[in-house]
């Protein structure tokens, strides 16, 4: 039977939709939502959900109000998701592993798809995605084009369902690229989508598989410390 659609699952829904967009890097900390009317407009829902929607965020640390002259809806430092989220991680066992061996089966076979469905157009946005990231000078500008890199290949795939799916994987995992000391992973990260857009550049669909995995098993690797090991760097 059909669950019931209520105000209260709508007014869920747009709250995940805003965390999503913040987990992918859209908007990140210090970033000013639009106004309450223009982003019900945008979302296509009532004002009141919206409202309800913001005050979940708040709760949850997500965003803060501010009054005054440059008043408005911000997105806070996050300080408090990244810390709920690492003692998530923590303790439900086999979740961490869970979300990345999702993201390798959904992501490997993104790039298996995209090297045989490619065209022009699909490839100069890879390339840009990776210029974006050698001149990402923040961590929330790292997160951004680091996803804008993984959604230009889901395209490049051309299944709706599939790039859904690896977006919403991404967006469990967003909160450990705020942990990482920020040079090193923009710089192995710039390595391994140069070698994943080589392969799709070349057609060849198990090299750029295989980077792929190798791309996410080092994200493995840097999160498994960060969660499970040494203190996050500052």
């Amino acid at each position: 039977m059909p669950t019931e659609v209520t105000s209260q699952t709508l007014t869920q829904a747009v709250a995940d939709h805003l965390r999503r967009l913040i987990h992918l890097g859209e908007v990140g900390p210090g970033d000013r939502l639009p106004p309450e009317r223009e982003l019900a407009e945008q979302l296509g829902v009532a004002r009141i959900s919206l409202r309800e929607a913001l005050k979940i965020l708040q709760r949850d640390g997500y965003v803060q109000v501010r009054r005054g002259a440059q008043g408005g809806t911000y997105v806070t430092e996050l300080e408090e998701p990244v810390a709920r989220w690492r003692a998530k991680m923590r303790t439900e066992s086999g979740e961490f592993d869970d979300i990345i061996d999702f993201r390798i089966a959904l992501e490997t076979d993104s790039a298996r798809l995209a090297a045989l469905r490619r065209d022009e157009r699909d490839l100069a946005a890879l390339r840009t995605a990776i210029e974006e990231l050698e001149r990402s000078e923040g961590r929330a500008a790292f997160r951004l084009t680091d996803s804008r890199f993984h959604t230009a290949l889901a395209r490049a795939a051309r299944n709706a369902r599939l790039e859904a799916g690896i977006e919403a994987a991404r967006g469990e995992l967003f909160m450990a690229h705020d942990l990482l000391p920020f040079i090193d992973p923009v710089q192995e990260s710039v390595r391994d989508h140069l070698a994943i857009y080589q392969a799709v550049l070349r057609r060849d669909p198990e090299a750029a598989s295989a980077r792929m995995r190798e791309h996410i098993e080092h994200t493995r690797a840097q999160l498994r410390d960060i969660v499970f090991g040494s203190a996050p760097t500052e």
